[in-house]
């Protein structure tokens, strides 16, 4: 998508353009509150008409809502103070065709008192290594999880995220473990292990992609509006 939204601003300034994303999502994973911002835009640019090129030009998986300047020194990546991740389970005995894009479908009903336990014991500052991994080398896995907890919606189970930044496939990796809690073939008070372990393969399996979905990035005040992006899906994701 990123690359998409490039080569459509390439097309718009009449030069290259190099963007920033808030979340740098894996293939598959859906956006509804994404952020991006460019450094190297033209001076006199009339905002609104450069949103309503974009998504001309980006075709329709892709909605621009707003084109804004931001401070001098903004980065969507850099700037932000935190992001939320939801990801959706869909239960029942019948899969829901409609579903099937955003959502995880589990045709049992998981237990999520359990589930909200074992998220207790992740919330704070920790290694995640046992997560996810870091994309540079070297690089700390220490993030700070600010939020994480389970609900239901009808036939939908929502896993909600916030943290200062995720390491790669953290969210994911977390989703994976919370259903094997919510299955009972893995206890909430086991967390913590896993926590200490720092290895990958203490953790439960990665959650496919299609069911996790960026749903809001957080800015101090004061950056202005930067340019806001959305991928197209369904409302069983949505805040």
């Amino acid at each position: 998508m990123q690359g998409d939204l490039e080569t459509a601003l390439e097309k718009l300034f009449d030069r290259p353009a190099v963007s920033v994303a808030a979340g740098r999502t894996d293939a598959g994973v859906h956006a509804l509150a994404q952020v991006v911002s460019i450094s190297e835009a033209p001076d006199e640019l009339d905002l609104e008409s450069a949103r309503d090129a974009l998504n001309v030009m980006c075709g329709p998986s892709i909605a621009v809502h707003s084109c804004s300047s931001a401070a001098q020194g903004f980065s969507a990546r850099f700037s932000a103070r935190s992001r939320s991740y939801v990801y959706a389970i869909t239960e029942g005995p019948v899969l829901d065709p409609f579903l099937t894009s955003t959502s995880l479908y589990h045709r049992e009903a998981l237990e999520l008192g359990a589930m909200n336990e074992a998220a207790g014991h992740l919330i704070g500052s920790h290694d995640f290594s046992s997560f996810g991994r870091v994309r540079e080398a070297g690089a700390s896995a220490q993030r700070n999880l600010f939020e994480l907890s389970v609900e239901r919606r009808g036939r939908v189970v929502r896993v909600h995220a916030r943290a200062n930044a995720f390491i790669q496939q953290m969210v994911r990796s977390i989703v994976g473990s919370l259903i094997q809690v919510g299955e009972g073939s893995r206890t909430p008070d086991q967390m913590p292990q896993l926590l200490a372990a720092r290895d990958r393969g203490a953790a439960g399996p990665v959650a496919p992609p299609h069911g996790l979905c960026l749903v809001a990035v957080e800015y101090d005040e004061g950056w202005g509006l930067p340019l806001h992006l959305q991928e197209s899906t369904p409302s069983v994701a949505a805040p």
